[in-house]
């Protein structure tokens, strides 16, 4: 039996298979590319701000899974003229400075980058309606040390409330905070916190109703946040901001970042290792703890306890440092 074609027939031939194509390892240079800044992200698509303008862009595929947040400096090629209708591509993101992660629960190993590239955190909690909540505080500000970023705490509604009784908990760790109100004698006047945030990027974290959105609409009069009401028979805010977005403060004083209301703020990934390197005077005591000391309350031969007993560390700082440490345990619950 002869096949089907005979030599002559030009199917005779074998036919190229698919992918033989051999894969160049020439990559593109992208020289053309420029430089922007992430504002907002919405569904896969990226709000840029690049030389004053605004630039919606997507992700190019050679990124892969890479995640691109709120705040990274990265490298754009394509339209980039900020029309609408015009999408430009993200091709690279350029190395972060800091990085705000927290993860969904205190057991869940999947970190997620919430902002990036940010010095400054700044918790804002209501001194009354809604009521504080310290383990919201301590933390924000665990996050704050893991990620090297500075801590802030700014308390509103001091009109409401005195602050005295919050600030006590917090003073013997040092951490720096400003008090705000909108109502009231002084309402309005937001000098010092103007003054904390100069020359900055400051990432805004807090609860649902403490009045940030308020804040941030007082502190940048064209940003337009949407400002919510706390439910008078849960004590809890609703959602307004629904991502988080970077704004220029007026006068080109700095930049912050407001963010959604968080109602978990999982720390799986803190180390305490991590976390007492942002305490100098009290890691340098812990020079002699046994291997794998956690320098938490009940630890044997700790170095704290050992300072603490010598007179040489602060009680109440130590008592203040092993509470944080403690809060990367437990609900995440706000």
């Amino acid at each position: 039996m002869t096949g089907r074609y005979s030599e002559h027939d030009q199917e005779h031939y074998e036919r190229p298979r698919r992918r033989t194509r051999p894969r160049t390892k020439d990559r593109p240079s992208y020289d053309d590319a420029v430089d922007a800044r992430v504002v907002t992200v919405d569904r896969g698509r990226f709000t840029l701000l690049l030389d004053g303008r605004r630039v919606m862009a997507m992700k190019s595929r050679p990124l892969g899974r890479k995640g691109v947040v709120v705040g990274d400096h990265v490298r754009v090629v394509g339209d980039t003229t900020g029309v609408d209708g015009s999408l430009a591509r993200i091709v690279e993101v350029v190395p972060r400075s800091t990085t705000l992660r927290r993860t969904a629960d205190d057991d869940d190993p999947v970190e997620r980058v919430i902002v990036s590239n940010a010095d400054q955190l700044v918790v804002v909690a209501a001194l009354a309606d809604p009521e504080p909540r310290p383990r919201l505080i301590d933390r924000a500000l665990v996050a704050a040390y893991d990620a090297g970023m500075a801590p802030l705490l700014c308390l509103t509604k001091a009109d409401l409330a005195d602050p005295e009784t919050l600030l006590s908990t917090y003073r013997s760790l040092g951490v720096p905070w400003v008090v705000t109100q909108l109502k009231g004698e002084g309402a309005g006047d937001l000098t010092e916190l103007r003054e904390r945030l100069r020359g900055r990027t400051s990432v805004m974290v807090g609860h649902s109703g403490v009045g940030k959105s308020t804040l941030v609409n007082a502190l940048v009069p064209d940003a337009h946040r949407e400002v919510g009401i706390v439910n008078a028979v849960t004590g809890r805010g609703r959602h307004t901001s629904t991502s988080a977005y970077l704004l220029e403060l007026p006068e080109a004083e700095g930049w912050i970042i407001d963010t959604p209301g968080i109602r978990s703020f999982g720390l799986a990934h803190v180390q305490p290792e991590n976390l007492i390197e942002a305490f100098p005077d009290l890691d340098e005591m812990t020079e002699g703890c046994p291997r794998g000391c956690s320098h938490g309350t009940g630890e044997p031969e700790c170095g704290l306890d050992e300072a603490v007993e010598a007179g040489e560390a602060d009680p109440d700082r130590v008592e203040s440092f092993r509470r944080l440490l403690a809060a990367r345990e437990g609900a995440t619950d706000w």
